[in-house]
């Protein structure tokens, strides 16, 4: 006589069996964002290498070199390193989603470093940018282009609303805006801006 067993999900295994797997998933996406954050660092950073030991007109078509034709969204701009922070990232031209997703962007519209003006650039307060919190005047923060090096003192921090751009105002001096969101903590959508102004030291 043969008996069969009728094997049966109860509630309980079903729910450890979804949350395992949204689990995995979960991980497995933030991996990859990872992976690809770091990837494209390496990339960038080896075009830019690259086209400093050139000429800019042999410089790779991903590069931009700089000057009055406004960048396409994407294109390598330089490098930003804050010593005391440890923070060392590849600029990108533009602060759409994916752009951010992969590196700092220079924000357009405003001053290319070594020209006149505000420079803007941006990132995440939970990835590039999140030493930010521990920045403090005087700091040295240095861009470099196919331009040159540019060093900048910081001389103060704020946090403003989203919807200020005054931070990002202009004149005839070299000044460099950092812009992330604020609070650093936060859990989701960050409701402010944390605002770095550093001067150019000449």
């Amino acid at each position: 006589m043969t008996v069969h067993v009728l094997y049966r999900w109860k509630p309980r295994m079903f729910a450890q069996a979804f949350f395992l797997v949204t689990g995995l998933l979960a991980v497995g996406y933030v991996g990859c964002i990872y992976a690809a954050r770091f990837l494209h660092q390496v990339y960038q950073e080896r075009n830019f290498e690259r086209a400093l030991a050139h000429t800019p007109e042999v410089a790779p078509p991903s590069v931009v070199v700089l000057s009055k034709i406004e960048p396409a969204t994407g294109s390598l701009i330089g490098k930003i390193l804050i010593p005391r922070l440890g923070i060392t990232a590849v600029v990108d031209e533009g602060v759409d989603s994916k752009t951010l997703a992969l590196s700092v962007g220079h924000i357009p519209t405003t001053a290319m470093p070594g020209q006149p003006g505000n420079v803007g650039i941006a990132g995440h307060r939970d990835t590039f940018f999140r030493p930010l919190r521990n920045i403090q005047r005087n700091d040295i923060i240095t861009l470099t282009t196919l331009g040159g090096e540019y060093r900048y003192r910081v001389v103060s921090t704020k946090v403003v609303g989203p919807y200020d751009i005054a931070v990002l105002d202009s004149d005839e001096s070299e000044i460099l805006t950092l812009v992330t969101c604020y609070p650093f903590y936060f859990v989701g959508s960050a409701p402010d801006r944390f605002i770095v102004r550093a001067e150019r030291v000449t």
